[in-house]
């Protein structure tokens, strides 16, 4: 018992040292390797990749527990699969490490603050008419697939269709997907309020656990919003039901009024007002002021 109490004593004692003489930049240290270990957890979560992780910890459990009661032969096969493992992760997490990279081109901390300033007028101005045009197509049960462009480059789902550039309005939208338009199949992408290029072709989701209700429109919707920022409109030809996909989630059901509001908070949000909410600026705010505490105390 007395073993345990100086255990017990010796490590709080450590505790108390390490924390005494802890610094700045090690709390920076373990700030950035907590964040980065949530995030990792909840993309993982997120994904197919949580059954891959499981099914990894197995092995190495399986590993240790050969390792402990000698099981040569069974110890001898779990390391060469550890031996191929590293590359073998990379192959099987392919498709995850693939969108975890583009989430981080795109976000804040990728953009380093560059990026061409819109005209927001014109960019209300385009959702109004594509608002009205969506419902007059759902009340023709006309079948619609928009993408609005938002820090995602869609170069190479451009280059797909034929480029158009025009002025938003609801007329032109109508034309695009008219039935007999050689155009209709296709997507639609906006660019900074533009009708940019019609007819293009998106990505489709292999996402196994949808609705099998869902049309080949709805699932390059989710797909196209899978590998990009984009925020993607669908108008279902069968029922006329409007829908809105971003970041793999479709949510449908939506009016005319209600759309115009949502694509207003998706597509209009300042980036001046949101820019604080990027880990890029709470680190740097956080550095900052560790910093000036840190200048405080050594006069």
């Amino acid at each position: 018992m007395d073993l345990f109490f100086d255990g017990i004593k010796t490590l709080w004692s450590q505790l108390i040292y390490a924390l005494a003489h802890i610094s700045v930049f090690d709390v920076i240290d373990i700030i950035i390797i907590a964040y980065i270990i949530f995030k990792a957890v909840q993309f993982l979560t997120e994904s197919r990749g949580g059954q891959l992780v499981k099914g990894i910890l197995i092995l190495f459990v399986a590993y240790a527990i050969s390792r402990w009661f000698g099981l040569v032969t069974v110890n001898w096969l779990l390391t060469r699969v550890m031996e191929w493992g590293v590359i073998a992760i990379a192959v099987i997490f392919q498709p995850e490490l693939r969108r975890a990279l583009e989430r981080i081109g795109r976000s804040k901390l990728g953009q380093f603050g560059i990026g061409a300033k819109t005209d927001d007028e014109q960019i209300k101005a385009s959702i109004d008419s594509i608002c009205m045009a969506v419902q007059n197509m759902h009340d023709q049960r006309i079948g619609a697939l928009i993408v609005f462009e938002r820090t995602t480059s869609l170069g190479d789902i451009i280059n797909t269709g034929t480029i158009i550039n025009a002025d938003s309005s609801s007329q032109m939208v109508g034309n695009v997907f008219y039935p007999k338009s050689p155009l209709h199949d296709g997507a639609l992408i906006v660019r900074n309020g533009k009708l940019y290029a019609a007819g293009c072709i998106l990505p489709l989701t292999s996402n196994p656990n949808l609705n099998s209700q869902l049309g080949t429109r709805h699932r390059a919707a989710i797909g196209m919003s899978e590998v990009s920022d984009a925020v993607v409109l669908v108008v279902s030809e069968e029922t006329g039901k409007i829908s809105l996909v971003q970041n793999g989630t479709i949510e449908r059901g939506y009016d005319q009024i209600r759309l115009r509001e949502e694509l207003y908070r998706l597509i209009l949000q300042d980036e001046n007002e949101h820019k604080d909410e990027g880990i890029f600026y709470k680190i740097k705010s956080f550095i900052d002021r560790l910093v000036t505490v840190k200048k405080k105390e050594d006069k």
